[in-house]
């Protein structure tokens, strides 16, 4: 008989799959969707959430009985709080108020405590959910912050299972690598990964507009007053975190709060892919640049979350109008 010893096993071998549709007719090259929402979360956060957990347990910081702590957006908690449920830890969780409400009730039903910040403060800030976070971990016994910003484990789960699974499902044809870019993980995990294996293999990451991410990378200068507040969810940050190695991104894409929502809601009603708000931003970077790819290219683009997570915002007609990006 065939079947996993509990659901942590499930997490990865997600598939390609085509596009068809969304990026129209004349668009040059083939693109691929590498759907993360097979995970047993529905993100690709599951591959380095449980990561850093094993890791954290082989070193000791994680300790039986314990209580994991983290700033999330949402994503990484719930692969957090799958891992915590098999291997009986406690989590709380710090986010902040731009998240969709549909996160924070996920997150609480697989047993987590959540912690709702203010978003419109500086990182430094002590109400911020990187400060609280911080503060929580000092405060609570047997606690161990996770830190998904500057724990490398997180890069090194990419650079493991994500860019090998590519690698191997593409033969080894990709000569594009595509994905929003938030915390670092991702992007340089496979980045590296692909690099190593064909140096010509472009990495471009998704940015949005009130990120730093993109200016970094093209001056090497930090002006976190650059930074300012956006409502794209899951990409784009107001800090470097130490997973960055940008030697290995060769450009990044910004695109608007306004054609991600757009964007997703087509791949899902063209494409029937059902993503979340950094899937749409990909999607419209890929447009944008449409001029620079050939017949020649093989594109894989990672579509990171499910549409689940946002089904009282991008979904919703009414927030569309309020916002008045639906017509």
């Amino acid at each position: 008989m065939k079947y996993a010893k509990n659901i942590l096993e499930t997490i990865g071998n997600t598939p390609l799959v085509k596009l068809n549709k969304v990026l129209g007719e004349d668009f040059p090259a083939l693109v691929l969707a590498k759907v993360e929402t097979f995970n047993p979360g529905n993100s690709v956060k599951d591959r380095m959430a449980l990561k850093m957990i094993e890791d954290a347990e082989k070193d000791g910081r994680l300790k039986p009985g314990g209580t994991i702590i983290e700033g999330t957006s949402g994503n990484t908690g719930m692969g957090l709080a799958l891992a915590a449920i098999i291997k009986g830890y406690k989590c709380i969780f710090v986010t902040n108020s731009k998240q969709s409400k549909e996160k924070c009730d996920i997150l609480r039903a697989v047993g987590a405590e959540v912690i709702v910040c203010p978003t419109d403060v500086k990182p430094t800030d002590p109400r911020s959910y990187y400060s609280v976070s911080k503060r929580l971990a000092k405060e609570t016994e047997n606690g161990w912050y996770v830190n998904q910003y500057d724990n490398l484990s997180n890069r090194t789960a990419h650079y493991e299972s994500t860019a090998p699974e590519i690698w191997e499902q593409t033969e080894g044809n990709l000569t594009h690598f595509v994905v929003g870019a938030g915390t670092g993980g991702t992007i340089t995990g496979c980045g590296t990964f692909f690099k190593e294996k064909n140096p010509n293999i472009k990495v471009i990451g998704v940015d949005t507009y009130g990120s730093i991410l993109k200016e970094f990378h093209e001056t090497g200068e930090l002006h976190y007053d650059h930074a300012y507040t956006y409502i794209t969810e899951g990409i784009g940050e107001d800090i470097i975190p130490e997973n960055y190695d940008m030697s290995v991104i060769d450009h990044f894409e910004k695109v608007t709060d306004k054609d991600g929502a757009i964007y997703a809601r087509k791949l899902a009603k063209e494409e029937g892919i059902f993503c979340g708000y950094s899937a749409g931003s990909a999607i419209a970077s890929l447009i944008q640049m449409k001029d620079q790819f050939t017949k020649d290219d093989v594109i894989v683009v990672l579509l990171h979350d499910h549409g689940s997570r946002y089904v009282g915002k991008i979904y919703n007609d009414e927030w569309m109008k309020e916002m008045g990006w639906l017509e």
